[in-house]
């Protein structure tokens, strides 16, 4: 039986290869196949495609791949912060600026 057109894409999502995807497409079909008794109807897709994502989340939980996300959110922001500062500095100077040459009204003597 051909496997999905998104298989890959489910596969990528879940960080799992694409031949693992394969096998456990396989196995949800078998496991589709004994639930619902039929082959080729709506219930039988649907419950094929449930048992598959069940199975590719299983196999995302096993995996040991490291969450890297926070730790370059956190690179990203150190090195963002020199610049940011460098900004704030500026927009204060200029603001500073702006009050020292505006043009001030004369007493009358």
């Amino acid at each position: 039986m051909k496997a999905p057109k998104l298989l890959p894409w489910y596969a990528r999502k879940a960080g799992v290869p694409i031949e693992r995807a394969n096998s456990l497409w396989r196995k949800a079909v078998r496991e589709a196949t004994t639930e619902t008794g039929w082959v080729g109807n709506a219930e039988y897709w649907g419950a094929a495609i449930d048992i598959f994502l069940n199975l590719l989340d299983a196999e995302k939980e096993t995996l040991c791949t490291p969450c890297v996300t926070p730790i370059l959110r956190s690179q990203q922001r150190m090195w963002n912060m020199p610049l940011t500062a460098m900004e704030d500095m500026f927009k204060a100077m200029s603001a500073n600026w702006q009050r020292q040459t505006e043009i001030k009204p004369q007493k009358a003597a």
